[in-house]
């Protein structure tokens, strides 16, 4: 068997609500927690994980068996996401242990923005956080409007234009609204060069709602 120098510690994520609402935070992998405003939720992630997601659901109701829905965020209509959540929402991005053993992590506008979010590391010297914290649901084009959020193009429009189903894309005048109030926020499928960060594997990280 060949080693490929991947820390076998499991990195902590903490969820942290700041919102003056409730939120239900989601997490694949993780599940999902109602937290009321100030309250936190610990998960631990395998390292090696890959294409992990974090997002808040917002407008949710749940009955005692963890069954319902949300107005944003959607997984399926359960407490506990076992799979990704429905546009819009912000969304923290992350792939632990890869390439050089660095752990990539990103906060993706591409299924559109819910809740302003910090996605930060928080051990390993690593200090380069992410924040997306505009009001982009009240500026949101008149287009892109939806209960509760703010809708990337593609899900909208549904075109090679804004979904990047070639791999061709550019910017769009869509994409730069995005872009404009969370420069570090990936705004289209192909916006790389600006908007993923890197940090040792066997980092930690926190994820906040309305930071």
């Amino acid at each position: 068997m060949i080693s490929l120098g991947l820390t076998s510690e499991a990195a902590l994520f903490n969820i942290r609500n700041n919102c003056p609402y409730i939120v239900w935070a989601a997490a694949v992998p993780g599940g999902g927690r109602r937290l009321n405003r100030g309250e936190t939720w610990t998960i631990n992630v395998s390292p090696g994980t890959k294409a992990a997601r974090i997002w808040a659901r917002t407008g949710c109701n749940f009955d005692g068996a963890g069954r319902g829905r949300c107005q944003t965020g959607d997984c399926g209509g359960v407490l506990q996401c076992q799979g990704y959540g429905q546009p819009p929402n912000t969304l923290a991005e992350y792939a632990l242990n890869q390439w050089n053993n660095l752990d990539f992590f990103d906060i993706s506008l591409v299924d559109g923005f819910n809740v302003p979010m910090e996605f930060s590391p928080t051990s390993a010297g690593c200090s380069r956080g992410i924040r997306c914290t505009a009001d982009i649901n009240g500026q949101c084009p008149s287009q892109l409007r939806a209960s509760g959020g703010c809708n990337n193009p593609c899900t909208v429009f549904k075109t090679d234009q804004y979904c990047c189903n070639s791999g061709n894309c550019v910017p769009t005048n869509f994409s730069r609204f995005f872009k404009d109030r969370c420069p570090d926020a990936y705004s289209y499928p192909k916006d790389d060069q600006t908007s993923t960060f890197t940090c040792p594997g066997g980092t930690n990280y926190k994820v906040v709602f309305c930071a």
